[in-house]
């Protein structure tokens, strides 16, 4: 499924002053309104999507309106530029699906959404947070282990699918 892109994202030249203060991009969480601005960032950030599996509209829609998981989204004006999903299971913390726009990188958004992933979590009182990074995302690997994350060697991750789009 082709995506279109926003404009800002295609563009050469990047969509802000060099002035820009990046301290001062507007967090919010995302609602089902923002779906396509989501799927449209996380394409353009080279993580793979499922959109009829867990990442549908119907699937996101649903898990947004739970009470385990925040869609957090860092927005210049109206345009999405980072987001991640923090899940728990009242135990531990899960970051999830951590994106910036590449043109908004190298401006510590990665690092300001995952301290807002912690900040949650501790609100609710977990102690435990975790991250599942694929093998092939150095960058996302060094984003957490600078954010004081550890690998653990002796945990292998494993999985059951009911579908291959779940």
């Amino acid at each position: 499924m082709a995506l279109r892109l926003p404009a800002w994202a295609t563009a050469r030249v990047r969509p802000w002053s060099m002035t820009t203060n990046f301290d001062t991009l507007a967090e919010r969480p995302l609602t089902a309104a923002d779906y396509d601005q989501l799927l449209a960032l996380w394409e353009l950030a080279g993580l793979h999507i499922r959109p009829t599996g867990r990442d549908s509209r119907a699937a996101f829609a649903q898990q947004a309106a739970g009470q385990v998981q925040r869609a957090i989204g860092l927005w210049q004006g109206p345009a999405l530029v980072g987001v991640v999903l923090a899940t728990h299971d009242s135990r531990r913390g899960y970051i999830n699906r951590l994106a910036v726009a590449p043109t908004y990188r190298r401006h510590g958004l990665g690092r300001r959404l995952i301290a807002a992933c912690e900040a949650w979590f501790a609100s609710l009182g977990i102690e435990v947070w975790s991250a599942l990074i694929e093998n092939w995302n150095d960058a996302s690997f060094a984003i957490f282990v600078a954010a004081g994350y550890t690998r653990h060697a002796d945990i292998t991750y494993v999985s059951k699918r009911e579908r291959p789009e779940a």
